[in-house]
């Protein structure tokens, strides 16, 4: 290894050292961190001098080092070294124009969350990210994501999110769209996804003892709940593989989904698939999915641009909505 590479891994030790307000860090200490992290890294074992140390002290206080504000502070007989500012770290100091670019797309989309109602502390870490990498702001957007801040129920997203980390099972009052009245659901809270600018909580109801999925826009209001939290033994980054939208019947089967596609719509849905199982040969298009509402909704959306071959169920189902349809509509 080069001296180069000793050092730097010296210099990291040290500043995470450094940077430790709840724990004094002597010089035997300094030297033992050091030579723990360079013995990690090398596989072998390493004793650093005191001598290197107080060198390696000294350039991170210098101009030519890092400008590091290290302090010794007196314990009885012994010092301790520590940054005299808290907020200081080398690593502050070292960031590529890539790194830098990278960081600012990151920024944004963390702007964009702490728009939404409980998120206002992201924006305080926002500011601190920018001013301590010393950032430079775009004092205009250049990028936009679709969403809907005005969304009814969105308020409660900061503290389902909370609630889901925490493991904390909650009474929650809710109207579905069919109900006349709010009823009121005990359910030990797992998983929050947005489908079509909509959210939804996915969690264990207590009283049907199956997993539900709730619009958070028909929540009217949340309380926490002295019932156990019944934990979950799903994988939510699998869950939706085999569903488009939100509604996974799980004994449900996964059928094969053949659509002709007008010549029209197939360079569309080629930028933009349904589904991660699509294939599209000539101008069929072939999908691997559980029959729900959403699937429904989406191939309606396409109106005469998509017309289904097969599973029968849904063609026929498809069938019977447009004839709905069809009679809200008559010749003027």
């Amino acid at each position: 290894m080069s001296t180069n590479k000793h050092a730097q891994i010296r210099y990291n030790a040290l500043d995470k050292c450094l940077a430790n307000k709840f724990k004094k860090y002597f010089i035997e200490d300094l030297i033992k961190q050091c030579s723990l992290k360079l013995t990690e890294y090398n596989g072998t074992e390493m004793e650093i001098s005191r001598r290197q140390i107080f060198e390696d002290i000294r350039f991170m206080e210098s101009e030519a080092g890092y400008n590091a504000p290290i302090e010794k502070y007196k314990d009885g007989k012994r010092v301790y070294y520590r940054y005299s500012d808290f907020d200081f770290s080398i690593l502050k100091k070292v960031i590529s124009p890539h790194d830098e670019a990278q960081l600012k797309t990151a920024l944004q989309t963390l702007n964009h969350i702490n728009k939404l109602p409980g998120f206002e502390w992201l924006h305080e870490v926002n500011t601190k990210l920018v001013a301590g990498l010393n950032l430079q702001h775009s004092t205009s957007e250049v990028m936009h994501f679709e969403s809907n801040e005005f969304l009814r129920g969105i308020e409660y997203l900061s503290s389902l999110y909370q609630y889901i980390i925490h493991q904390q099972t909650l009474t929650v009052k809710y109207k579905s769209f069919k109900a006349k009245k709010a009823d009121s659901v005990v359910i030990s809270p797992y998983y929050l996804k947005q489908y079509n600018n909509r959210w939804f909580l996915f969690g264990w109801n207590h009283e049907i003892n199956l997993l539900q999925n709730l619009a958070i826009d028909r929540i009217e209001s949340i309380n926490t709940h002295k019932t156990f939290y019944h934990n979950s033994s799903i994988n939510f980054a699998e869950y939706f593989d085999d569903v488009i939208g939100v509604s996974n019947n799980l004994d449900a089967p996964v059928e094969n989904v053949e659509i002709i596609l007008s010549d029209a719509i197939i360079p569309y849905i080629q930028s933009k698939p349904l589904h991660g199982s699509q294939i599209i040969r000539k101008n069929i298009l072939t999908l691997k999915v559980k029959l729900n509402y959403e699937i429904e909704s989406l191939i309606l959306s396409y109106a005469e641009n998509m017309t289904v071959l097969k599973p029968a169920t849904l063609r026929n189902k498809l069938w019977e909505r447009l004839k709905k349809q069809t009679n809200n509509y008559g010749a003027d």
